[in-house]
């Protein structure tokens, strides 16, 4: 059965439901790994068919978090996952688009391959207090990562990757 490994990091609840509604919707599809970002090692990213990486984007960049992942794991599997399908989806405060960016650039590093177009979700939180706020993702914006999931999984499955 195909594998699929979902790394996210989530300080306030967003990205987490994010990746869990894409396991979620997955897991019909293929064998799905959730895994914190703290706890995934090269060897999760070794064993996988396929991946999607979930993050916020803190300060305009990736969260500290996932890029500790992807800096722990980048030489380990460099050479080793190239032309391993890859989605992203980012829970952004306002924008997402620089941590999207960053993420990209590393998936390229990899030479990993993009089959869905990176999801920003955008939670509008602009106060010290809604930043640090527990998220609560609408259902729309969980369907769309459920997409994802689905159509990662089933695409793993079918072999059209």
């Amino acid at each position: 059965m195909a594998r699929l490994l979902i790394v996210y990091h989530s300080r306030t609840g967003g990205s987490r439901q994010m990746a869990e509604a894409a396991a979620q919707a997955a897991s019909a599809e293929a064998e799905v790994s959730l895994k914190p970002a703290d706890e995934a090692r090269p060897g999760d990213l070794l064993a996988a068919d396929g991946y999607i990486f979930c993050a916020p984007e803190n300060l305009a960049a990736l969260s500290g978090v996932m890029k500790d992942f992807l800096d722990r794991c980048y030489y380990p599997v460099l050479g080793r996952i190239e032309g391993r399908p890859y989605a992203q989806m980012i829970c952004a405060g306002s924008d997402g688009q620089n941590a999207e960016r960053q993420l990209a650039r590393i998936a390229t590093g990899w030479r990993l391959k993009e089959v869905q177009p990176p999801l920003i979700v955008c939670t509008h939180a602009q106060t010290p207090e809604a930043i640090l706020a527990e998220k609560t993702i609408p259902e729309e914006e969980l369907d769309q990562c459920r997409e994802i999931g689905a159509a990662l999984g089933a695409g793993l499955t079918l072999g059209v990757f």
